[in-house]
C-alpha cells in the first residue's frame, strides 16, 4: 500500500480517518537539529535513516491531511533544562492555528517543572511527551514527582519514550518508568514504540489500568530488521485491543506512512482491532468522538 491508497484503507474499515498520537512538529531550528542527527544515523544507530517527509511545515500538514490523519499532537521534547516551557508555548500556539492539531506539552526534571506543567494543563494542553533517552534523565527524579501526580489526577496522557530502542540510555528500560507507575498507578502513560526492544516487559505494565502503548515504528520492516517483535506476543496485542494506539513518528520515518498501517494489518487481528487502534483508542485519549462502526 502507498500513501495515496490510505484513505481507501480506512474507509473500508468504516472510519472517518486516522488518529495518530505520535506526530512531531517542532520549531524550525529544533527540527533541523533533529534531522541533522538522523543524517548521521549510520554512526548513531548502525543503519541509514533517511527522513521520508523532510519538507516544509505546510507540505507536511498537507501530507497528513491527504492521508486522512484527522487528529494529532505536535509532540515536543527537550534535551536539556530551560527548554520545556518555551516548547510548550510554541506547541500551544501551533495547535491554535493548525486544524486537527491537539495542544501538547512536555517537561524536564527542573525546579520549575511543576509550575509550567500546571500552566500548560490550565491552558488546555491535552497530551504530553517525554523522551527519557534523548533527555538523559531519570523519570523517578524528585523534581518530577509532582508533575506525574498532576497528570495522573488530570487524566491527561503522556507519551513516554522509555524503551531502549533504537539505542539504550542511562535510564531507559521498563524499570524506571515502572517505578513511576508504582508511585502513580492512575497515570495515563502511553509507552512509545510498543516499548521496543523490551516489548514483553513494557506490555506487562498494562497491569496498571491506564497504561497504553503506541505502535510507532513497531512491526515495520525497518524496525523488524533491528528489533523484531516476538510473534508469540501477538495474542497480547489482541487482548489489549483497547490499550494499543496508533503512532507513526511522522515526519521522521524512513519509509512511507502507509507502511505502518500495512504492518498492523499483517498481524491479522481483524477489522475491529484496527478500528480500535487507528481511531477509537486515540480519540478517547485525546477527548475526541469515537467511531460508531461495530
Amino acid at each position: 500500500m502507498r500513501d495515496s491508497e490510505v484513505p481507501a484503507w480506512w474507509q473500508r474499515l468504516g472510519l472517518d480517518g486516522l488518529v495518530d498520537v505520535h506526530v512531531h512538529f517542532l520549531p524550525d531550528r529544533v527540527m533541523n537539529a533533529v534531522w541533522a542527527y538522523f543524517d548521521l544515523a549510520s554512526t548513531h544507530y548502525g543503519t541509514e535513516w533517511p527522513i521520508q517527509y523532510r519538507t516544509s511545515v505546510e507540505e507536511r500538514l498537507k501530507t497528513l491531511d491527504e492521508i486522512g490523519v484527522r487528529a494529532f499532537p505536535a509532540l515536543v521534547y527537550p534535551h536539556k533544562p530551560g527548554m520545556a516551557e518555551g516548547l510548550n508555548a510554541w506547541a500551544r500556539d501551533f495547535a491554535a492555528v493548525t486544524p486537527g492539531c491537539v495542544p501538547s506539552g512536555t517537561f524536564y526534571p527542573e525546579p520549575s517543572a511543576a509550575g509550567y506543567v500546571r500552566k500548560a494543563l490550565d491552558s488546555g494542553t491535552r497530551i504530553f511527551k517525554v523522551h527519557v533517552q534523548v533527555g538523559d534523565y531519570d523519570p523517578r527524579s524528585g523534581e518530577l514527582d509532582d508533575v506525574w501526580g498532576q497528570l495522573a489526577e488530570a487524566g491527561v496522557p503522556v507519551v513516554v519514550h522509555c524503551g531502549s530502542g533504537p539505542i539504550p540510555g542511562r535510564h531507559t528500560g521498563p524499570g524506571p518508568m515502572g517505578e513511576v507507575l508504582r508511585r502513580h498507578p492512575r497515570l495515563t502513560a502511553v509507552i512509545a514504540h510498543l516499548g521496543m526492544p523490551e516489548y514483553a516487559e513494557h506490555l506487562a505494565l498494562t497491569s496498571y489500568p491506564n497504561v497504553h502503548l503506541d505502535t510507532t515504528m513497531a512491526l515495520t520492516p525497518f524496525t523488524e530488521n533491528l528489533m523484531p517483535f516476538p510473534r508469540d506476543l501477538t495474542t497480547r496485542l489482541a487482548d489489549l485491543q483497547d490499550r494499543i494506539v496508533l503512532g507513526s513518528d511522522f515526519p521522521n520515518i524512513p519509509y512511507e506512512y502507509a507502511v505502518q498501517l500495512t504492518s498492523l494489518e499483517s498481524l491479522d487481528l481483524g477489522d475491529a482491532w484496527l478500528r480500535a487502534v487507528c481511531w477509537d483508542n486515540g480519540a478517547r485519549l485525546l477527548g475526541l468522538a469515537a467511531t460508531t462502526e461495530g
